[in-house]
């Protein structure tokens, strides 16, 4: 059997102790880098376009702790309809892909 390289990256070594071979953690940790993005993306667009959250939230018709929430990372609640209140609010056309999976083949 061959021996694994060696390596120091600590990213490295937590991924192989604690996710390699694992497919359900692995699916946990996509699932919340995938709220994470959702957060990140909101929170950039509203900074981008100089709103405060309570701003925000008054354009889409909720509240700013409603904001606030959305662009939390640990927020897992994202509605396909309270991202399409933003992107009309803010002008912007909500665009979903679906894309490849590494390391995944489909039959």
């Amino acid at each position: 059997m061959p021996r694994k390289k060696t390596t120091s990256d600590a990213l490295e070594i937590l991924h192989r102790r604690y996710y390699a071979g694992k497919p359900d953690r692995v699916e946990k940790l996509e699932k919340v880098r995938d709220d994470m993005e959702i957060g990140r993306l909101i929170q950039d667009l509203r900074m981008k376009s100089g709103l405060t959250q309570r701003e925000l939230a008054k354009l889409v018709g909720t509240t700013a702790s409603v904001i606030c929430r959305l662009e939390d990372a640990d927020y897992e609640g994202h509605s396909l309809a309270m991202l399409r209140r933003i992107a009309t609010a803010m002008k912007k056309r909500l665009e979903i892909r679906f894309v490849p999976v590494k390391g995944v083949h489909t039959a």
